[in-house]
């Protein structure tokens, strides 16, 4: 790849995004495929005329420019436009002397483009895809491997998303004040769901997928930086997010196997995104509302907040799982819990709290869950049970990494 071909793909990730709500603010959310052609033919451009014309001073500025002008083109040639043509043009023409619209009008335009591909009325599957092409500026290839399924799925899966904003025909805009709330849920739990898989990818080679990571966090901090959108859940999330992203460099060594938590080098814990999980922590309490993002950013912090793992307050955080699991009983957070018991109140109570989870069908082909019955029944003195269930656990599903902590502890069972 020339040093032109890295120059315009960054440029894609980060300006793709703003340049094709600028657009779709123009045209109108049902011409959102337009919108992104445009911005294609910019960096068709861009890629086209670099080599030779040399990079401009301001890269950024001119793929806006000739987006625009490619844009007001179309709008001309369009008989979709005919009706509104002048009012089209003169939004594009408005920021016309400047390189780029202002970054403030550029920060309302992302943040409707995002409400927009979260729209409640999409599926939950189509607004992920939606969200991270058209607001994050991703490929459908890079979809489709983030999510390991093929591009096809991928396509359809935004097609449809697109198809059905057609047919709600949703303002570009923000929700009015008495749908806000539910709004703004929708687009945390997509941005819940993205951070997620990032986090700890479901399967393939590598445990963390960076640039999903980094979008969701990006994500969350336009949502909680607006005070339209600030709710008190916008906060914690954006707080456990924060949180969880300062531990990425420490969570995989060199050689991107597995690093637990109580073997991790806190030094290496990003101090920046820890104060950012804390601010957001604090002004997440603001209101009367308590969601499932406050407590997980609390456990979060207690973590953050431990300067040692010896110094990790676990009868809290076993205290706030119960809280969580009032909120989400869902048999994850009950595992999860498990584990916290464990460090708290030994090997016998975790074994008895996970007797209740292993009953759970959801967790049938789900690897943690003989995983964490072989570390107990290991802390425990029970080396062929270990065994057993470590080898159940490396027949399920898992990313690579995971796969070779498992081997790691099984075995550890032989010596």
């Amino acid at each position: 790849m020339t040093e032109t071909h890295r120059l315009v793909d960054h440029l894609f990730r980060e300006r793709a995004g703003q340049m094709v709500a600028w657009l779709t603010r123009a045209f109108g959310p049902a011409y959102l495929d337009l919108a992104e052609e445009v911005v294609q033919d910019a960096l068709v451009k861009a890629l086209q005329q670099w080599p030779y014309t040399g990079v401009p001073a301001n890269p950024g500025g001119w793929l806006f420019q000739v987006a625009r002008n490619r844009a007001l083109d179309v709008v001309r040639r369009n008989a979709a436009f005919r009706e509104r043509a002048t009012q089209v043009a003169d939004y594009l023409g408005r920021h016309g002397e400047a390189p780029t619209p202002p970054e403030h009008a550029i920060a309302d335009d992302e943040l409707r483009m995002i409400f927009l591909c979260c729209h409640p009325g999409l599926p939950a599957d189509g607004r992920v895809a939606l969200s991270l092409k058209t607001a994050g500026g991703f490929g459908v290839q890079e979809i489709a491997r983030a999510f390991l399924t093929n591009e096809a799925v991928i396509h359809q899966r935004i097609t449809r998303a697109k198809r059905r904003l057609r047919e709600l025909d949703p303002a570009f805009d923000l929700p009015g004040q008495r749908d806000l709330d539910a709004r703004v849920d929708s687009v945390l739990e997509v941005i819940y769901l993205l951070f997620n898989e990032g986090y700890a990818a479901h399967r393939g080679d590598d445990l963390i997928r960076l640039d999903l990571c980094r979008e969701a966090l990006r994500l969350a901090r336009l949502v909680a930086g607006n005070p339209a959108t600030a709710t008190p859940a916008a906060h914690a999330l954006l707080s456990l997010i924060a949180f969880q992203a300062a531990r990425l460099p420490a969570r995989v060594d060199d050689q991107g196997d597995i690093v637990l938590l109580e073997a991790q080098v806190r030094a290496r814990w990003d101090p920046r995104l820890t104060t950012l999980g804390f601010v957001h922590l604090e002004q997440s309490a603001s209101g009367d509302r308590r969601t499932p993002y406050h407590v997980q950013a609390a456990i979060a912090a207690a973590h953050a907040s431990a300067r040692t793992a010896a110094d990790t307050p676990w009868d809290l955080i076993v205290r706030l799982y119960d809280e969580l699991m009032a909120f989400s009983p869902t048999p994850v957070i009950a595992l999860n819990r498990v584990v916290a018991i464990w460090k708290a109140q030994g090997t016998d109570a975790a074994l008895n709290a996970l007797r209740e989870v292993e009953a759970e069908p959801a967790l049938e082909k789900y690897y943690l869950l003989p995983a964490v019955k072989g570390r107990l029944l290991a802390a425990g003195g029970d080396v062929d049970g270990a065994r057993a269930a470590f080898e159940l656990a490396l027949g399920l599903p898992c990313s690579a990494p995971e796969q070779r902590l498992l081997r790691r502890w099984l075995d550890a069972t032989s010596h």
